[in-house]
């Protein structure tokens, strides 16, 4: 049985004694509201349901997101740590001042829709609503702070988006490495075609050092990528060609191993070449419109395809974990595959 006592401040205090289950003590502003609580919360205890709230109600979601930054995100690699500590402050501007258990469904929907209304894609919206259901479960199956479900996982998130299918023509590809070779550096033409023979990221291509490039076996090894998988990317002949230059490069500095490298920091410290300023102004020289570096990949990956490679013989070069996602970066012209037609069905 529950007992109910009144403190100094005029408040009720309901104190649960049951064999079995912890104290509990909760107070209210009036006895009714006490005795209301404490006849739900020895029901659950009866049905072997309860779960001690307290922890969820006084933990807001401000704190709740910083405590993850700090623990979960800092496990992660630096960039991903980076994007959620952006995307945690739109998340702590609708909810920070909200306790995790005063977070509904309703209000995760209200949020979305918000989002998307203020001109946020599809795709900003899912990871921001990712992080926040991680948010949850972490908070469920780790930290214990007493919540009953995960509201994220009780609303619609938005549809993906289309993936792209910008294919680079034949005669964008001239234009495009012919600007590139204009370019006072070399390294932006190095760069693109890199990205063009191999199907590399960005960011694979500008964190890469010497040692990862193996000539003789014509591979590179990639030991970070963005699905935390690492992968050996074997080279075409082009593509060799392309690291033979690279690394022959005649103004290597001798303070870096870093094959495309950048001027130092202010810090004194050498990082990647920041390639995408140039990237930019070579796309407008060429005349080439509505073309991202990265589609670069898209046709890499789409090419392979289109010489007869197998999904399974494409993902591995790709680094693409699902043959979903391959197939999303994929984009076949009819035109080329005529010639595959002929040959298999005659």
């Amino acid at each position: 049985m529950a007992t109910f006592t009144k403190t100094p401040s005029n408040t009720w205090k309901a104190i649960i004694r049951k064999r079995g289950w912890p104290t509990t003590i909760k107070t209210f502003r009036t006895k009714r509201d006490a005795e209301d609580w404490a006849r739900g919360t020895e029901d659950e205890m009866v049905r072997g349901v309860y779960i001690n709230r307290a922890g969820a109600e006084k933990l807001l979601l401000e704190k709740a997101l910083d405590r993850y930054l700090a623990e979960v995100s800092a496990s992660k690699r630096a960039s991903t740590a980076y994007a959620e500590s952006h995307k945690a402050k739109a998340l702590k501007k609708k909810f920070g001042a909200y306790s995790l258990a005063a977070i509904t469904p309703d209000l995760v929907a209200e949020y979305r829709d918000e989002r998307l209304e203020a001109g946020k894609s599809a795709s900003t919206v899912r990871l921001e609503l990712s992080l926040l259901s991680h948010l949850f479960t972490i908070s469920i199956k780790e930290w214990r702070v007493g919540l009953f479900y995960n509201p994220v996982a009780n609303i619609r998130k938005p549809a993906p988006a289309k993936g792209r299918d910008r294919r680079l023509s034949a005669d964008e590809e001239k234009a495009l490495f012919k600007a590139c070779d204009k370019h006072s550096n070399p390294m932006l033409g190095w760069i693109a075609r890199i990205a063009l023979y191999t199907g590399m990221r960005a960011g694979e291509i500008k964190s890469l050092t010497r040692r990862q490039v193996n000539l003789e076996k014509r591979t590179v090894y990639l030991s970070e990528t963005k699905n935390g998988s690492p992968r050996t990317v074997p080279l075409t002949k082009k593509a060799e060609n392309i690291f033979r230059m690279a690394l022959s490069n005649p103004v290597r500095p001798f303070d870096t191993d870093l094959i495309f490298f950048g001027e130092p920091g202010r810090d004194k410290v050498r990082r990647p070449y920041e390639f995408r300023p140039a990237w930019h102004r070579t796309l407008k020289d060429a005349g080439i419109k509505g073309l991202r570096f990265h589609d670069l990949r898209h046709e890499a990956v789409s090419r392979l395809v289109e010489a007869g490679l197998g999904d399974q013989e494409v993902a591995a070069i790709s680094g693409h974990k699902s043959m979903q996602m391959l197939k999303r970066y994929t984009h076949l012209r009819a035109e080329d595959l005529v010639e595959r037609l002929d040959q298999v069905m005659g």
